[in-house]
């Protein structure tokens, strides 16, 4: 499945991705994915911020787009393991980038570095995803 037919999958169900605005950007690196999100009322926090917890939901559901391309035979890629550090804020108005890059590749599970950073390129997020490939 390519990521064009993932997006469309995701669009189509009232799911956690639309819901606080997460949308998925082409790259030409199997093993890369990347997405978008615009801080707003409905992924930060009543401070004017974005949530940690927007943020491990992007780098979850990045990963787990990446891992179901690169397995389409898979019934789902779920994860197992979700770690962050957030290092700096990204307030309402911004648009935060997510990249995530295949770090390794198992026949049952899959690694992913994840990197939210703001408009200017500063790092906001780290996050490793690890996801269980079901099949």
């Amino acid at each position: 499945m390519d990521l064009e037919q993932i997006r469309q999958r995701l669009e189509s169900c009232d799911s956690l991705y639309r819901t606080i605005g997460i949308q998925l950007v082409s790259t030409p690196d199997a093993t890369t994915c990347m997405a978008t999100m615009k801080v707003d009322g409905r992924n930060c926090q009543p401070f004017g911020v974005l949530s940690g917890g927007a943020s491990l939901a992007v780098a979850e559901t990045l990963a787990g787009c990446g891992s179901y391309a690169l397995c389409p035979e898979a019934r789902a890629c779920v994860g197992q393991n979700v770690q962050g550090n957030h290092l700096h804020a990204a307030y309402v108005g911004e648009t935060v980038t997510a990249v995530a890059r295949l770090m390794h590749k198992g026949k049952m599970s899959h690694v992913w570095q994840v990197e939210i950073s703001n408009e200017e390129g500063q790092l906001i997020s780290i996050i490793t995803v690890t996801n269980c490939i079901i099949l």
